[in-house]
């Protein structure tokens, strides 16, 4: 099979597809690999890292997508990208789709053979090519939350984790799944005080095995919510349902009654966000106010650390890749249940019931398409 890596060209988004060492085993396993020019270059791999790992580099974008049988990619595809997809072609990277009714109407005309790393499973449960990212933002919304209490940018000049005789900051996570462990074990070295909410006891008490005392973990219910979210310097919205829109936990009447100068962290910001006054924003404008609250809600958060995401995250989608190049996405997708469920649009039909249902399309079980 020849794979295409086409440069990632949304607002401040430095990772890549492949790195040269994925490069290299998908070519030992006799496949061919063409990348555009300087699509590694925000993680530091030059083309002739590529070339030497055993890719072709092509020197543009409309090259990649006009010889690869797949694309390889890291964000969704953005319109110029969704133009350049044909019937059959395998387009394989993070969609998000149930926000997004532009996005899947493009991928459904285009004819492309669409899977999501964000809702492939796992066979002992979760999202595997999702969990390195959440991860990465998890970690990250901490630092963003940190930045954005600051007065220069907003906030209401608090440090995170105080001083001697200053009381730390209030943190409250959304959510105890991995974007809520990653972002209490970090906002826990920093010495704030951390409550995190979940409806899941059996993740609220792995968050306590994990942290033990120095994390307050609180069942998820409407009166919980608004309480700690009241108490609040800083609310890390970390809730996703697979492959459909994230739920609004925090509405515009609770944000308005938020502390003047608190910050609100939308890490569930590409499933469409759990703050109703949340929108998507970018690393070069990363947040606004709303009733004198600070919102960040990057919808790209990890590519703001390229090399450590593109890395954490090939280790994860490699094997995939292969078996996709390996066999065909046909016979990989009918031996691999997990897999298969990553299939999002194909055949200008949509694949993925949560999708469809969020987007209220007509939904095509996959496993049909696959018996044809």
């Amino acid at each position: 099979m020849l794979i295409g890596v086409p440069r990632e060209i949304k607002n401040h988004e430095y990772r890549v597809g492949l790195t040269p060492a994925s490069v290299r085993e998908l070519a030992a396993s006799g496949h061919a690999v063409v990348v555009e020019h300087d699509a590694g270059a925000g993680i530091g791999a030059g083309d002739a890292d590529y070339e030497r790992a055993g890719a072709t580099v092509a020197s543009d974008a409309a090259e990649v997508y006009g010889r690869a049988d797949m694309i390889v990619k890291v964000k969704e595809p953005q319109a110029v990208e969704r133009a350049r997809l044909r019937p059959g072609q395998v387009l394989f990277t993070y969609l998000h789709l149930a926000p997004d009714p532009q996005q899947c109407a493009d991928l459904v005309a285009s004819g492309a053979v669409c899977i999501a790393y964000e809702t492939v499973t796992a066979p002992t449960g979760g999202l595997p090519l999702l969990a390195p990212m959440s991860e990465v933002a998890g970690r990250m919304s901490v630092q963003a939350a940190a930045h954005s209490l600051e007065r220069a940018h907003g906030g209401c000049g608090m440090l995170l984790g105080g001083v001697p005789g200053v009381a730390p900051a209030q943190v409250v996570i959304l959510g105890a799944g991995v974007v809520g462990r990653h972002a209490a074990q970090m906002a826990v070295g920093t010495g704030a005080q951390v409550v995190v909410i979940d409806r899941s006891v059996d993740a609220l008490r792995r968050m306590d095995q994990q942290l033990g005392a120095r994390v307050a973990t609180v069942y998820s219910n409407a009166d919980n919510v608004e309480r700690e979210v009241l108490s609040a310097d800083v609310v890390i919205g970390g809730v996703l349902i697979p492959g459909a829109a994230a739920p609004k936990l925090v509405t515009r009447d609770l944000l308005a009654r938020m502390k003047p100068g608190s910050v609100v962290v939308d890490v569930a910001i590409d499933q469409g966000g759990c703050f109703e006054t949340s929108r998507p924003t970018t690393h070069a404008d990363p947040t606004y106010i709303v009733d004198r609250v600070v919102h960040y809600c990057v919808a790209n958060m990890p590519g703001g650390v390229p090399r450590t995401s593109t890395y954490a995250l090939n280790h994860a989608t490699l094997p995939f890749v292969l078996a996709l190049a390996d066999k065909g996405w046909r016979q990989a997708l009918r031996e691999d249940p997990h897999l298969r469920r990553g299939l999002n649009v194909a055949e200008g039909k949509v694949t993925h019931e949560e999708v469809a249902h969020a987007l209220g399309l007509a939904y095509s079980d996959p496993d049909v398409l696959l018996a044809d």
